[in-house]
Parts: structure tokens; sequence; C-alpha cells
């Protein structure tokens, strides 16, 4: 296993996804990642392009990173003003946040957007197809934006260093703007097979990620760089 395709691809039984009330099962995962990786295929995202997306602890936001990578794409997660990306997903109300180069593409989910030009996550997504054809890139391709260094090798090999098992619950409570975050909260869980948790006030999970308090037992902190955790 060297690229988040391969990860999703084959995808543990047992993982899951939560973000109370809603929850995604591995099978519900893994199609909902596919039907995003096609969506913004459609939308002119390709290998090393860019995709912007809101640092919001949301499914939609963890979607669109996956969907982004299947595709050979970089992730920023948390930018704002003018951004050089192909394509932008966030709150349909934050979508004017950022201001993409002619013929970038506004995504926005929640709301359904005003203006018939912005896409609606919920439902273009929804009706894409949830088959995703192999991809030809590897491992070194760039999967965050933030530094050429977070390639899909690195991510991968990072996540492999936690000790989550599929009896884990992991609380994503810190910025995925931080690369540390998507490592311990986004690709480590799914490795493992455990369930990635988007908590809302009364959702706890067995471990948090976290840089401050949290009521989890356990705690990683996202800030260490992504090659050392």
């Amino acid at each position: 296993m060297e690229t988040l395709y391969d990860l999703v691809n084959d995808l543990p039984e047992s993982a899951a996804l939560r973000a109370p009330p809603r929850e995604y099962n591995r099978r519900e995962l893994r199609q909902t990642a596919f039907k995003t990786g096609n969506f913004l295929r459609h939308r002119g995202v390709h290998e090393g392009a860019t995709v912007a997306v809101a640092d919001d602890r949301a499914p939609e936001a963890v979607f669109a990173f996956l969907g982004a990578t299947l595709l050979g794409a970089r992730v920023r997660f948390g930018a704002t003003g003018d951004v050089d990306a192909r394509a932008y997903v966030a709150p349909t109300d934050s979508l004017d946040d950022v201001s993409l180069p002619a013929g970038g593409q506004y995504v926005g989910y929640g709301d359904r957007p005003d203006d018939p030009n912005r896409a609606h996550f919920e439902r273009d997504v929804w009706s894409e197809n949830p088959a995703f054809p192999p991809v030809s890139f590897t491992g070194d391709a760039v999967a965050l934006a933030t530094d050429d260094r977070y390639t899909h090798a690195v991510l991968l090999d990072a996540a492999r260093r936690f000790d989550y098992d599929s009896t884990d619950v992991v609380a994503v409570r810190a910025s995925l703007a931080t690369p540390g975050t998507v490592v311990a909260g986004v690709v480590a869980p799914l490795l493992a097979g455990a369930t990635l948790l988007l908590p809302d006030s009364d959702a706890t999970g067995t471990v948090a990620v976290t840089t401050g308090d949290a009521p989890e037992s356990r705690s990683v902190d996202p800030t260490v760089n992504p090659e050392s955790l």
C-alpha cells in the first residue's frame, strides 16, 4: 500500500466515519470517497492540481480530501483570500472567503448555493458513479499542498506508527490545516480499521487528536511533523 487510493480501495471492514447524527460504514465511506473523486474530476481536478478545503471538521471536508487525493491532487486545508486552486470545497456560506483563478470551481455543502454556477456537494456528489478506476500515480505524489514532503507514502508511513485498532474511536478535535491532524485523525484511523469521529458537543471517543484538553482518556498531539510521528 503506497497511495491513499490503495487505502480507500481496500479499507478494513471495521473502518467507519461518524459525525453525529451521521455515520458511514466501510462500504458507504468507500463509495462516497469514490463519488467525490469522480465529481471533482468532472470539475477539472487532475493529478498535480490543488483543491482548497475549508478547515471544517465535517464529513464533506474529509471526503473532499480523500476524493482529491484519489486523483493525485494536492489538498490545502484552511486557505483564505486569493488561492491558486482548481476548486474550493467549503460550507456554502463560506465560499466567498476564497477567490479562485478564472475557471475555478466553488463547491458548497450544507445550504444549496444561490448561484447556479456553484456546485452543491450533497446533490452533485450523490449522483456520481461509486466506482473508481485504478490510478497511475505512485506514493511520491504530493497529498498536502502545505509542503511537498507530504506525499502519499509519507502520510501512510506516519499513520502506521499509531497503535490504533478496530475498537478505537479517534475524535478529531484539532485543525485539519495541521498535517499531523490529517495523519493521526484521518489516515491512521482508516488504516487501522478504527472509527474516525468528528465529534459534536456530546460525542467522545477512545482517543483524541488535540492540542488541548479533551474528554478522551488518551490523546495525540498533531503538531508533531508527520515524518517524525
